[in-house]
């Protein structure tokens, strides 16, 4: 890794179905009511690439099943219920790997990876270089 790069530890990989930003303490309950309504079945995630974001940002893309699309709308509905701002930036499953990590050399193929995620978290960045993230309510 090149210097200053900041792999994460394998407790805060995490795939993001939204990313929501800052929000009041107080409104956690509500939104976590509202997306607790939204079934969520198995998804089937499957690695297809290693790639290099902007910052230097390091993930795994992924690749799901069409459960994953039906989540990811039904979560952000939910979401935009509670009056959460959705990023308007098409949908890219991804797995964040590291951070400030420009330069480094990715393997040509990715570790296989079929995952059955069979749950979702509301979680939210407890900080710390590389981020550390804590999950608030889970199912």
């Amino acid at each position: 890794m090149p210097a200053g790069a900041r792999a994460l530890s394998d407790a805060n990989l995490h795939a993001t179905l939204h990313f929501i930003g800052a929000l009041d303490r107080e409104r956690i309950p509500a939104l976590w009511a509202a997306l607790d309504e939204v079934r969520a079945p198995p998804v089937r995630l499957i690695a297809t690439s290693l790639a290099i974001w902007k910052g230097g940002t390091v993930v795994l893309q992924l690749q799901g099943d069409g459960a994953l699309a039906g989540l990811h709308a039904d979560t952000g509905a939910a979401l935009r219920s509670c009056g959460v701002a959705l990023d308007a930036r098409p949908y890219s499953p991804h797995v964040t790997l590291a951070r400030s990590a420009a330069g480094v050399e990715l393997p040509s193929a990715p570790l296989p990876l079929d995952w059955l995620a069979t749950g979702f978290a509301l979680a939210e960045s407890a900080g710390g270089s590389p981020p550390a993230y804590r999950v608030l309510a889970a199912r």
